[in-house]
């Protein structure tokens, strides 16, 4: 059986992956010309999503690129502290949470896809597919085609493939939030390294975190173990404050340069967020979206899985992490079913009820982000109650603690 995976992106090398460990083979197709190594900022990588590609041996690199993240604080605008929240539970064996760039994460699965085997093709972007017996066979702009036993779109949330699929399949969905994201060195600042400050701000949500270099004694008692627990009194040689800030802005509504916009939004809060942004390369915003309940998920040969099905915005921390459950879960029911078609029905049927839980979940975050100055005000007195209620690590522990499993 061979499998024609649309898109290179993070969910098309890791299904490709876990397809060959159940002996399909696999071919991705990229629309763009060339890799996206230079391409967003950073995400998370929570621990079910780590404990996923534990299951395809390919946890270990990521970890030594990221910065353990096992904690969140929440803060107001006006410098109150507003609660703590876990960023993901720990594995059975001490792995946290990892926050890394997104190029970073991209190279190291693509990577590691080619080195064990798979082929991946540039400029080839979908505009048909067709089905034929046993077979169907995938039409590209540049007049090229392929044929293959399976057609799986990872093509991301405004994927060609599901319009193709589904005519009537929901477009994209504006969570009214602009995305921006930076680094700046050696900034000076204290924080805890590997603890989320998240900041939801008077006009703006503004979240970072620290990563440093540290020298002298200091030593870290596991790749899984946060920064902050080694060898006391030892000192930073450099650091990282790793930023992102989620902007409420109508789509479309693009200034010239974005530095002086952020910066407007952020310089009333009671933190550095507006110092960073001064200090900071500010690249274009990128709109946020979501998915809306996609009805259509599968028809005859084709499937679609990762954010071609569910996006989800990226407040939950969640987006890397289900596209790497959804090809493990892929695998396994495509080697344990009698068909395809039976494989499809039990993916989708395990798969759809958690990842519209977490696109709900995430939404709900995004809207607390762009909320109105009255909104904001009882946001801001109720949240340390809801904050509260979820300090204990079973309250999201419908999210972390999934487990798939080949």
């Amino acid at each position: 059986m061979k499998a024609l995976i649309i898109g290179c992106g993070i969910a098309g090398p890791v299904t490709a992956m876990a397809l060959r460990e159940v002996g399909i083979d696999a071919e991705i197709f990229e629309a763009y010309e060339q890799g996206a190594e230079d391409v967003g900022s950073f995400l998370n990588v929570a621990s079910n999503g780590l404990a996923a590609l534990r299951v395809l041996g390919a946890h270990h690199k990521v970890l030594s690129q990221a910065i353990p993240t096992p904690r969140m604080v929440m803060w107001s605008g006006s410098g109150k502290r507003l609660g703590e929240v876990a960023n993901g539970l720990r594995l059975d064996d001490g792995t946290v949470s990892h926050t890394v760039l997104r190029s970073d994460l991209y190279r190291t699965m693509r990577d590691e896809a080619t080195r064990r085997g798979i082929e991946v093709t540039y400029g080839k972007r979908l505009v048909s597919y067709d089905e034929s017996g046993r077979k169907v066979t995938a039409r590209f702009a540049d007049g090229t085609e392929a044929t293959g036993d399976l057609l799986i779109a990872c093509d991301g949330v405004h994927s060609r493939t599901r319009t193709i699929l589904d005519p009537q399949a929901p477009a994209a969905r504006y969570s009214g939030l602009y995305s921006f994201g930076g680094i700046v060195k050696d900034a000076g600042f204290t924080g805890e390294p590997g603890v989320y400050n998240m900041v939801f701000g008077k006009r703006a949500f503004f979240g970072y975190t620290e990563r440093r270099a540290w020298g002298g004694e200091r030593q870290l008692a596991s790749p899984a173990e946060p920064r902050a627990s080694a060898t006391i009194g030892a000192v930073p040689e450099s650091g990282e404050t790793w930023w992102f800030a989620n902007l409420p802005r109508r789509l479309g509504d693009v200034p010239e340069d974005w530095k002086p916009v952020l910066v407007r939004a952020f310089e009333d809060d009671a933190n550095f967020s507006a110092e960073l942004i001064r200090r900071s390369d500010v690249q274009p915003g990128s709109p946020i979206y979501d998915l809306p309940p996609v009805p259509v998920w599968h028809r005859g040969r084709v499937l679609l899985i990762g954010d071609a099905a569910h996006a989800t915005s990226p407040s939950s921390g969640q987006g890397a992490s289900l596209a790497v459950e959804d090809a493990v879960v892929l695998a396994r029911c495509l080697r344990d079913s009698g068909s395809h078609t039976k494989a499809f029905e039990r993916f989708e049927a395990e798969r759809r009820p958690r990842a519209e839980r977490v696109v709900a979940y995430s939404r709900t975050i995004s809207n607390s982000k762009a909320a109105s100055p009255v909104a904001r005000v009882f946001r801001d007195l109720m949240l340390p109650f809801f904050l509260k209620k979820s300090a204990s690590q079973e309250s999201l522990a419908w999210m972390y603690r999934y487990q798939a499993s080949l």
